[in-house]
């Protein structure tokens, strides 16, 4: 409640209180409340009419990267005996250097500035104003006033770097690129052999094959290597991926994201994501360096949460071409067993980069019996639904996120497994 109004009250009550009585001694004790509330009124402060300025040294830094924040203040009204400036933060930017709150005097048509540093993890912020508070000198009289100071932080997620994530979708592009496209033409391992036509390099011709028909020369054919089509859908559902003392295995999910998208648009590629999460996000599919830019906002920006438009994870089949690859980056649930199951009934290819939440959820708690216990019985589970995974065609990576993700794509994901070659071709 406003202190003028309790300040009133309590007037009116010591003076009912006098009067009720009689007692004049009553009443005089309203007098230095009165005369306390009178000051308040006449020393009460005007009109805020202050602007406001930001200046950011960076827009974009890596996490852990340093940004100093200058806010310069005018104020085109009376002077301000005292005033509180706050400048809201997100929970990922920490500051470590000066306050981004400050509790001045600024004279008529004086200016005031101040800068801090903060440090932040992967995230983004909008900075859309600073609050600004003023009173009298009693504390009884308060303004306050938004002032318009926009600007914007963008903590990108840190690189990861992966040589080569081999991949066997069944359909690609027609552009050239690193993935076998299981047809014949120009490249580099052998494919087949044809009869010679017109224009064959004569260093194509196969001597050995030829020698054996009359009349018919024959040339050697090459697996042509295409580019492909693959859609990254990163699951940031908070059930899964947020566990207790506010431990998540979310960012490692990121980290995972940032190393296969960088690697598959390095070889050419076109990658699109879709992030899953607080809020549902797509970002359309694109080659090269401007696409990565994209694809690293979009993951500096995602958040774990629940969408509220969908029950259980859900990856629209509309957003992905027929037959591209999908890789799912993903903790996993019991659930998703059927979802993954109907893409994979539909032609899509799988690839799933499972973190452990297992592993990693027990690395938090104490060690007891109940709790080795639990994680055997937790184990199992996820093996059993691991391998009902791989058992209908999908890849299945399963990975401990106490070993860096480098060493795990250089031992599984450097190379397909031999079985990948059959699933291409359409057994299933």
């Amino acid at each position: 409640m406003n202190r003028i109004v309790l300040l009133a009250i309590l007037i009116y009550i010591v003076l009912l209180a006098g009067i009720a009585t009689l007692n004049g001694d009553v009443i005089g004790l309203a007098l230095p409340l009165v005369l306390y509330l009178l000051a308040g009124l006449w020393r009460a402060p005007d009109e805020l009419n202050l602007t406001a300025e930001r200046t950011l040294s960076e827009e974009r830094i890596s996490p852990g990267g340093i940004i100093t924040v200058t806010l310069a203040i005018k104020n085109h009204g009376a002077a301000l005996e005292q005033i509180r400036f706050s400048d809201p933060l997100p929970k990922f930017l920490e500051v470590i250097g000066g306050s981004s709150d400050r509790l001045v005097s600024i004279p008529a048509g004086g200016e005031f500035t101040w800068s801090y540093t903060v440090r932040g993890k992967r995230g983004s912020h909008t900075f859309k104003g600073i609050e600004a508070t003023t009173s009298d000198i009693l504390g009884l009289m308060k303004k306050r006033a938004h002032l318009s100071a926009p600007g914007q932080v963008l903590v990108l997620p840190g690189l990861v770097r992966v040589r080569h994530i081999s991949i066997l979708p069944r359909q690609t592009r027609v552009y050239s690129g690193n993935i076998p496209a299981n047809q014949g033409g120009t490249g580099i391992d052998f494919f087949g052999v044809r009869e010679y036509q017109i224009g064959d390099s004569p260093r194509h011709v196969n001597w050995r094959v030829s020698a054996r028909q009359s009349n018919i020369l024959y040339s050697n054919e090459y697996q042509q290597e295409r580019v492909a089509d693959v859609g990254i859908v990163l699951d940031g559902r908070h059930s899964l991926n947020v566990f207790g003392h506010d431990m998540t295995i979310f960012e490692e999910s990121v980290k995972a994201a940032v190393a296969v998208s960088t690697s598959l648009l390095a070889e050419g590629n076109r990658v699109g994501l879709f992030v899953y999460g607080k809020r549902s996000k797509w970002t359309s599919p694109g080659y090269g360096k401007y696409q990565r830019e994209r694809i690293m906002h979009a993951l500096a920006q995602a958040e774990t949460g629940e969408d509220q438009s969908f029950k259980s994870l859900t990856i629209p089949r509309r957003l992905f071409p027929p037959d591209s690859l999908i890789i799912l980056i993903s903790p996993l649930a019991g659930e998703d067993l059927k979802l993954l199951g109907s893409l994979r009934a539909r032609g899509y290819q799988l690839l799933v980069i499972s973190p452990d939440p297992v592993s990693f959820e027990t690395r938090g708690l104490p060690q007891s019996r109940s709790v080795e216990l639990a994680q055997r019985i937790l184990r199992l589970q996820r093996e059993t639904m691991l391998r009902e995974l791989r058992h209908i065609g999908i890849q299945v990576v399963n990975w401990d996120v106490s070993i860096p993700f480098e060493q795990i794509a250089q031992s599984t994901l450097s190379r397909p497994a031999a079985w990948m070659h059959s699933i291409r071709r359409g057994v299933r």
